[in-house]
C-alpha cells in the first residue's frame, strides 16, 4: 500500500458498504418524484443530487470504519465484511483520504446545486454533511450515545426528501413533508434492526444505543410502530383523495413486512437478526421504489 488510492478496486467496493446506499437512494427517488412535471424540474439536477447523496452516504461509511477501527473495543468486535482496517486491505489512512476525497466532491456538487437552488439548501445540505461525520467521528460519536435514531429519522427522511425537492423548485413543499415520514420511519427501521443484531456487543464495548439503554422489547415495538407509519402515510393521503389509487403500490411489500418483523420479534440469534437488517433495507428500497411510482402515476 504505497499511496492513498492503492488497493484494490473490491476493497474501495466493500468500504463504501453498498448494501447500505439504498437509504441515500429513496429520499431522492421520492423527492424527485414530487418534483417531476413542474416548471424547474430537471434531469441533471436530479443527478447530481443523487450522486451527492450517495457519496455523503459512502463518505459516512468511511468515517464508521476509520473511527471504529481506532476505537479500542473495536479488536473485540464480530470482523464483518467491510472492515477492509482489519482485514488488511485498506490502510487507516487510505480510508481516510477517501472519506475525504468524496465529501469534497459532495460539497462541490452541493455548492453548484445551492447556486442554483438558494441558500436555504446550503444550510440544509451542511447540517447532512455534519450528522455524516459526527455520528461516528469526532472525539464524541453521537450513534454512541444513543441519537442515532432521531439523527436518522430527520436527516435520511425530511431533510433529504425536501431538500431534494427544493433543489429543483427552489421552494418549500408542504407534500414532501409528508410523503417524507415512510422514507424517515423505514431508514431508521434499518438502524433498529442493526442496534438490535449488535447489542449484547455494543454493552460489552460501553456503547450506548437505543437498545443498550432502553432494552429489546421496546425496541421491537418502536420498530413496529415505524413500520405501521410508513404503510399509513400512503394510505391516508390515498384515502383522503390527496393523490391516486396508485398511492397503494407500497402496500405490495406487506408480506416482506410481515416477514421481517417476524424475524425483529422472535429474532435472538445473531444469524436471524442480520436477515432481519437485510430485509429491512430491502423493504426500505423496494417500498421507496414503489411509492415514487406511484406518486409519478
Amino acid at each position: 500500500m504505497s499511496g492513498p488510492w492503492s488497493g484494490t478496486l473490491s476493497a474501495w467496493f466493500a468500504a463504501a458498504r453498498p448494501h447500505t446506499l439504498s437509504a441515500a437512494t429513496v429520499p431522492v427517488l421520492v423527492g424527485s418524484a414530487l418534483a417531476y412535471g413542474r416548471p424547474g424540474f430537471a434531469w441533471s439536477v436530479f443527478a447530481l443530487t443523487l450522486l451527492a447523496s450517495l457519496l455523503v452516504q459512502i463518505g459516512a461509511n468511511f468515517v464508521d470504519e476509520y473511527s471504529d477501527h481506532g476505537a479500542t473495543a473495536s479488536a473485540h468486535k464480530y470482523l464483518a465484511p467491510h472492515k477492509v482496517i482489519a482485514r488488511g486491505q485498506l490502510s487507516a489512512g487510505q480510508v481516510r483520504a477517501g472519506a475525504l476525497a468524496v465529501f469534497g466532491v459532495a460539497t462541490l456538487i452541493g455548492l453548484g446545486l445551492v447556486w442554483r437552488a438558494g441558500w436555504p439548501l446550503f444550510w440544509l445540505a451542511l447540517g447532512s454533511l455534519a450528522v455524516a461525520y459526527l455520528y461516528s467521528g469526532g472525539p464524541r460519536p453521537l450513534g454512541h450515545y444513543a441519537l442515532g435514531e432521531p439523527l436518522v429519522f430527520v436527516t435520511m427522511g425530511p431533510v433529504m426528501v425536501m431538500g431534494t425537492v427544493f433543489a429543483q423548485l427552489s421552494r418549500w413543499e408542504t407534500a414532501a413533508l409528508v410523503y417524507s415520514l415512510p422514507v424517515a420511519a423505514l431508514v431508521t427501521a434499518i438502524l433498529m434492526a442493526n442496534n438490535l443484531r449488535d447489542g449484547e456487543e455494543d454493552r460489552r464495548n460501553g456503547r450506548h444505543t437505543i437498545v443498550t439503554v432502553f432494552g429489546r422489547s421496546a425496541v421491537r415495538t418502536g420498530y413496529l410502530a415505524l413500520l405501521a407509519l410508513a404503510f399509513a402515510v400512503p394510505a391516508v393521503q390515498a384515502l383522503q383523495g390527496a393523490g391516486s389509487a396508485w398511492l397503494w403500490l407500497p402496500w405490495l411489500t406487506l408480506p416482506l413486512a410481515a416477514r421481517v418483523a417476524g424475524w425483529i420479534l422472535r429474532g435472538q440469534e445473531r444469524d436471524t437478526l442480520h436477515r432481519a437488517l437485510r430485509g429491512t433495507s430491502a423493504l426500505h428500497l423496494t417500498f421507496g421504489v414503489l411509492l415514487t411510482a406511484g406518486l409519478l402515476l
